[in-house]
């Protein structure tokens, strides 16, 4: 039966049969649906790529405040289309290893302060220029400049000096950092002409795509590339197009109804359900992700850190993660780095809910009244049930949360890293360093808990300086024990991402980077004849 079903499919793959009739005798034989379209999929991505037509993804994630400027990229949406016309300087492939992209290589000197990036031949972008050193290093400067807002300040501003030279950028840092590599592949660090210092939301780059359409909170669109430099393994598709549909339900819908391809953040109470559904299929993977509650720490009443702690023990994790997540990830501990970071610390003892302690600690911050936690749809899937529930397991400890539940359109925007009690998300990062410096060094503009000090800044710098494996581990330790016992971080779940894909698009590998393969599916995914 095997033997035949995979002959089956191999025609289907290259045109012979059609689905339809393949799925038919599969059912004959007593094979399930979900079987039958794995086989389909291994014999598309061993027949390759398929070139044409339109693929389109509904995603959550868009608002009307959206920009095309890649240092402003905070959203799903804005994310995954930057993949599509955004070009990097390196990538990490799906296995955690560089993949080198603008940068044909990269080396540095002996005590990692000094690194040179080779700039490939050849690649060009969307307005005909050809890509040049003067580019990559225009790029890095105007991401390290304050004004810019990147999201990518906070490490950036570790480089001392940017030089380029014939092919070559000269990276000068300020302190050692072995890392140096892996932070370049933020996706904020689109190569724009000029470094974008012309017009930053011109969205014209290197990638795959060209941009055709552009309309905030709508829609997204781009045309294949003509003169890509990786036409071979990126760019399939004519035409790409993100919907933005930040309802659960109309995306689940909409994927049924095949008016999209894909769909990102399937809420994990709907997945068996949309198991069920014919052609459908659910693309999870477990990765650095993370479902959260952040505090200011530099506003009251989250400046006390009884008040914080509190917080902190009121929260059921456990019922949180059986509800909210149902399987599809694993507890938090409060602060942002799981075993998907090469030198995670396994021997942290795991904060548990404690109602009692929870209630010593808010008596002792002396605070009296409500506390005002502002949620909604779009902070992450099943954020306004996982607000209830915190607010039910918060009474048990005489505290009173106050729900208040925020629009979706400008959550972004006016809610998240403005407001000072929120439920937010992180999509994590290739390395701790990259996490710690996004979100937590006192000058990173991302740091959305407020949690600045001095003596934190200087472990961060410290261990990056640190090549010795062993010693940093320790280093990373500490860090993440002021972070979970002083930090205005509440970090209840890891979470999985969960993608969904109808039954025409193949070529789907997992990556744990992110969801969307790492914001690839559009390029990397293709649809069977």
């Amino acid at each position: 039966m095997s033997n035949e079903l995979e002959f089956l499919s191999r025609r289907v793959a290259s045109g012979k049969l059609s689905r339809r009739d393949f799925l038919g005798r599969a059912a004959a034989l007593g094979v399930t649906a979900t079987f039958a379209n794995s086989l389909l999929s291994s014999a598309a991505r061993a027949a390759g790529p398929v070139k044409g037509g339109t693929l389109k993804a509904g995603l959550v994630g868009g608002e009307s405040t959206n920009s095309l400027d890649p240092a402003l990229f905070m959203t799903q949406v804005p994310f995954a289309f930057g993949k599509m016309w955004g070009e990097l300087i390196v990538e990490l492939s799906p296995e955690g290893n560089l993949e080198n992209r603008i940068a044909e290589e990269i080396g540095s000197s002996d005590d990692a302060k000094v690194w040179t990036l080779k700039i490939r031949d050849g690649v060009e972008f969307h307005n005909g220029k050809t890509v040049t050193a003067e580019d990559v290093a225009a790029t890095l400067e105007r991401h390290s400049d304050e004004k810019s807002k990147s999201g990518a300040l906070g490490y950036m501003k570790g480089i001392e000096s940017i030089k380029a030279s014939g092919k070559e950028v000269v990276l000068t840092l300020k302190e050692a950092n072995a890392d140096l590599p892996y932070l370049l592949s933020d996706y904020h660090l689109i190569i724009q002409p000029n470094g974008g210092k012309d017009k930053a939301d011109a969205g014209i780059s290197a990638g795959p795509y060209k941009i055709t359409t552009n309309e905030p909170g709508v829609r997204h669109g781009g045309e294949r590339f003509a003169n890509y430099w990786q036409a071979d393994k990126m760019g399939h598709a004519d035409q790409i197009e993100i919907i933005v549909i930040n309802d659960a339900t109309a995306r689940t819908s909409a994927l049924q109804g095949g008016q999209v391809n894909m769909i990102n953040r399937v809420e994990p109470k709907i997945v068996d359900l949309i198991k069920r559904l014919p052609g459908v299929t659910i693309r999870n993977h477990a990765g650095p992700g993370h479902y959260v509650f952040i505090m200011h720490c530099n506003t009251a009443p989250f400046d006390n850190n009884d008040l914080r702690m509190a917080l902190k023990l009121a929260i059921d994790r456990e019922e949180m993660l059986d509800k909210i997540l149902r399987g599809y990830g694993s507890l938090g501990n409060d602060f942002p780095i799981n075993s998907a970071y090469p030198l995670f610390s396994e021997d942290i003892e795991q904060r548990k809910y404690d109602p009692d302690k929870a209630k010593f600690h808010y008596k002792k911050s002396g605070h009296d009244g409500a506390v005002l936690l502002r949620t909604s749809d779009v902070a992450f899937p099943g954020a306004v049930d996982a607000s209830q529930l915190f607010q039910q397991s918060a009474a048990k400890a005489g505290i009173t949360l106050e729900i208040k539940r925020e629009p979706g359109d400008g959550y972004w925007s006016e809610v998240w890293n403005k407001q000072p009690f929120c439920a937010s998300y992180w999509g994590g990062r290739s390395t701790q360093d990259q996490m710690y410096s996004t979100a937590y060094l006192s000058t990173a503009d991302w740091n959305d808990t407020r949690f600045k000090r001095p003596d934190f800044d200087k472990m961060v710098l410290a261990a990056r300086a640190e090549l010795d494996e062993a010693k940093r581990k320790a280093m990373y330790r500490d860090m993440a024990m002021l972070v979970r016992d002083e930090g205005g971080l509440i970090l209840p779940m890891f979470n999985q991402f969960i993608d969904a894909t109808g039954a025409k698009v193949a070529g789907w590998v997992d990556d744990p980077h992110q969801e969307l393969m790492n914001g690839y599916a559009l390029a990397k995914c293709w649809l069977e004849a």
